[in-house]
């Protein structure tokens, strides 16, 4: 179902205060594509408050950002974006929208992207993420925003294994960087 009222879907930054709503997607997250984020339900499961905290608090960095998508005061996506180092750039990571929430049509996911890459684009020309390679889905959708395969991968290291494939996506001239 299309999102009919934009107004409704609010495009923000986490906070420490957001701890309980960022453990909650996490979760979700993990339940539902268990290949896509580098950690286990079961793990993540046995996190502490400090250390949900300190997950919720990389949105108030100028290193990182945790970016949300909430509709109607339901938290229905997230994507993050930090700088591994100053010659790679931005690294898009932690991509999750609900599964009702997903589609072109929705733009839900669309939304959150947008947001990153304003926030990639003051850093770096480039925006750089892995997918791996059974998760076609996500493939397809960075495709359509204009990312290409990099032909770098590396080892996924969790079980089923296989590769992640590393995705760029050209943002043009950097805007006035953040120091």
């Amino acid at each position: 179902m299309p999102l009919r009222d934009r107004s409704a879907l609010v495009i923000r930054t986490t906070r420490e205060d957001d701890w309980r709503e960022v453990r909650d997607l996490r979760l979700e997250m993990l339940r539902d594509t268990p290949i896509a984020f580098g950690d286990t339900l079961e793990r993540a499961a046995t996190y502490d408050e400090a250390e949900w905290r300190t997950r919720a608090k990389r949105g108030e960095s100028n290193e990182q950002t945790v970016i949300v998508a909430i509709e109607r005061e339901r938290w229905v996506g997230t994507m993050g974006c930090y700088v591994p180092d100053a010659a790679t750039g931005p690294l898009l990571v932690g991509v999750y929208v609900s599964p009702d929430r997903r589609g072109e049509a929705v733009g839900v996911t669309a939304a959150l992207l947008a947001e990153i890459e304003r926030w990639a684009a003051l850093r770096s020309d480039t925006l750089r993420l892995e997918v791996h390679e059974d998760n076609p889905r996500a493939r397809r959708f960075y495709e359509r925003h204009g990312f290409v395969l990099s032909g770098s991968s590396r080892p996924y290291e969790l079980e089923p294994g296989g590769l992640e494939l590393e995705m760029v996506k050209r943002l043009g001239a950097p805007r006035e960087r953040k120091r």
